[in-house]
């Protein structure tokens, strides 16, 4: 079974000619959405979806701007909007050493240097410095963590846990 993860969510047409807005939720996307590139639309990555294959990208303010093979109008795309864009795991490119996929990222425990746990880290916010891990915690608000050395100190990929260190004003509740 091939596994599916997600490189961004289709929210409205563009145009007449079939182009599509996507909001990315890539690191990668001049390699995700490159010409020729083979993707699967659909709700979940469960989903059989529609497979497609790309056939212009471009970039527009906050959005990837996309056509497909065989999509030449608005009202043939229409069907996609509001559903998610998704890579086969085959395409997967290997990553250099403290380079992750998101996927692999969220869902990890974070800890602090003494082992408490701060909570799950749920999602991750590019910035133009650095990302930020969102860490999720119960009872308080959300723990913002700079993708820095200083901030992380270890991923465990294999444990699911990633390493912390505080700084100064980073936890002010």
């Amino acid at each position: 079974m091939t596994n599916w993860f997600n490189v961004g969510r289709l929210v409205n047409t563009h145009g007449v000619r079939g182009e599509v807005r996507v909001l990315s939720n890539t690191d990668f996307g001049e390699e995700r959405f490159a010409i020729g590139s083979q993707l699967k639309v659909a709700s979940s990555p469960d989903e059989k979806g529609t497979l497609i294959q790309v056939k212009s990208h471009r970039k527009h303010k906050n959005f990837d701007l996309l056509t497909f093979e065989g999509y030449t109008n608005m009202n043939e795309v229409e069907e996609f909007k509001g559903k998610y864009m998704y890579v086969s795991e085959k395409q997967l490119s290997e990553l250099g050493e403290n380079e992750f996929y998101y996927h692999e990222i969220i869902g990890c425990q974070a800890i602090d240097e003494d082992g408490h746990s701060l909570g799950m880290i749920k999602e991750i916010i590019e910035t133009g410095a650095n990302d930020v891990w969102v860490v999720e915690r119960k009872g308080k608000k959300d723990l913002l963590l700079p993708y820095i050395e200083d901030v992380i100190k270890e991923v465990n990929l294999n444990e699911s846990i990633v390493k912390v260190h505080l700084l100064e004003g980073l936890d002010d509740v």
